[in-house]
């Protein structure tokens, strides 16, 4: 497992960190999600045979957050 932690910007309230946690979890090959609204990231665990940091930053996207590489 490797870890990464990426920036998600936009994020307000409490209701956007369970936004952000779900699309991430729902990706295969993370098993681990721990979102900071304060930090404005998320830290993930992941299999990297399985899932990339790209790939997360665009499911952060595509929820309508940004994500900065």
């Amino acid at each position: 497992m490797n870890e990464v932690t990426i920036k998600v910007e936009g994020m307000s309230c409490g209701g956007c960190v369970r936004n952000v946690t779900g699309v991430l979890k729902a990706l295969p090959g993370v098993s681990e999600v721990e979102v900071s609204l304060d930090g404005a990231c998320a830290r993930v665990r992941y299999d990297p045979a399985q899932v990339t940091p790209e790939q997360m930053r665009a499911a952060v996207e595509a929820a309508g957050f940004d994500s900065p590489a």
